[in-house]
């Protein structure tokens, strides 16, 4: 019999937690556990709607992985072999001018959320400058949070972040480690940044010596041409492609990946020895055999792609029909989200309890600044309802808006 556990003192106080730990929790993570509840309809997670493509490949080359006791092994941190060689390739698809991709400077991740934050934690040290958009991806919010580094927003137009704001702010003086973005169907505006643009922010990387972060998960739900990824503008010594299977595979398996500079991906692949010692081999044989099946892939990203097309379509005309003119968006190029804005100055967060009252959720655009600002956008998922729940959600949406009117 164990002997009974000594009596806690009354005088001891807990470990305090270090900085890091006060990283503020997502809203759309939060927010899950709401939408979860009976008869609310969701805008807010960016949930893909797997359910529309979902085919038998996934289940029988997981079945054949198993098989072989050593997919349940040890892998290497860098990743799966032939996954790293395929990953490459995709790399190289739209590399435009940039040099061939290397499988060696791959490296396979717990999801792209985990690269950015490898990429984070190997140039960030607490006061250190870096970019983002404004407004930019929440999971780039915590991750640099967490790192306490300098947050300095340059603003998002039609045309991708304002390159010539970024310039007049590095001839200041400003010396970022890194710029963080996503210029294709960035998350959450759906802007794709243009051709100039891209190509003066190589420039300015070039001159000033920062790595370009291109956060680009979204790039196979295009609804038409796309650009070349920001690696053929940037100089190759500083530029970073962060990818996912998440979005057109699947995300529970938490597979995603970096392509960088090999000084780079070198301590990145350090840093997740010490994390988590390597990616899910299971999850990394199953993708591998999955694409290596000749146009599965490209089959299974088309089939989304017009599907969110027409789901954008769908929500955007009805918060046109339904928004009481207090609601516009800007038609979706690609990805999975549509970027509202109360044209009232109405803030969304000011919004949100009414809406979750009348049954329909979104994120307020104040959780993609890094400093919480209240602000009058939110953000619209159109991948995972369909057509007709799309359109009941942006009619609970229009009763909202006349609750907090008249409240």
């Amino acid at each position: 019999m164990a002997p009974p556990a000594p009596p806690v003192s009354a005088a001891r106080s807990l470990p305090r937690l270090a900085p890091a730990a006060a990283v503020r929790s997502s809203a759309i993570r939060d927010l899950l556990a709401l939408t979860a509840q009976p008869g609310i309809l969701s805008l807010a997670g960016g949930m893909p709607a797997l359910d529309a493509v979902h085919d038998d490949v996934l289940p029988s080359v997981a079945a054949e992985v198993l098989a072989d006791a050593g997919a349940v092994q040890y892998g290497p941190t860098e990743g799966w072999p032939a996954l790293r060689t395929w990953i490459a390739g995709v790399v190289d698809r739209a590399a435009g001018a940039a040099p061939p991709a290397d499988p060696d400077d791959v490296l396979v991740t717990h999801g792209s959320q985990q690269a950015l934050d490898l990429v984070v934690r190997a140039l960030v040290e607490p006061g250190t400058a870096v970019v983002v958009e404004r407004p930019t991806y929440l999971g780039a919010v915590q991750a640099l949070t967490a790192a306490r580094a300098d947050v300095h927003a340059v603003a998002v137009d039609d045309d991708g972040i304002d390159t010539e704001r970024l310039a007049a702010d590095l001839r200041a003086g400003l010396r970022p480690a890194l710029c963080y973005l996503a210029p294709t169907f960035q998350n959450p505006s759906g802007v794709v940044m243009s051709a100039g643009r891209r190509a003066h922010l190589g420039a300015l990387a070039d001159r000033y010596g920062f790595v370009v972060v291109d956060d680009d998960p979204y790039r196979d739900l295009a609804f038409g041409p796309v650009p070349s990824r920001l690696r053929a503008d940037v100089p190759d010594d500083l530029a970073v492609t962060l990818g996912t299977f998440s979005k057109v595979v699947a995300p529970g398996l938490r597979v995603g990946w970096a392509h960088g500079p090999r000084w780079l991906v070198g301590a990145l692949t350090r840093l997740k020895q010490a994390a988590d010692l390597h990616t899910s081999t299971v999850a990394q044989q199953v993708l591998a055999a999955a694409v290596a099946r000749p146009g599965w892939w490209e089959a299974r990203a088309a089939r989304l792609a017009g599907l969110y097309r027409r789901r954008a379509g769908v929500l955007a005309a009805a918060v046109a029909d339904h928004g009481r003119g207090r609601i516009e968006a800007a038609a979706a190029r690609g990805g999975m989200f549509l970027w509202g804005r109360l044209t009232d100055g109405t803030d969304g967060a000011a919004l949100l309890p009414a809406a979750l009252r009348r049954g329909v959720a979104f994120v307020p655009g104040a959780e993609f600044s890094c400093d919480g600002a209240a602000g009058p956008h939110l953000r619209l998922c159109f991948a995972t309802l369909d057509d007709a729940a799309l359109v009941e959600a942006a009619r609970r949406l229009g009763a909202a808006l006349g609750d907090e009117r008249t409240g």
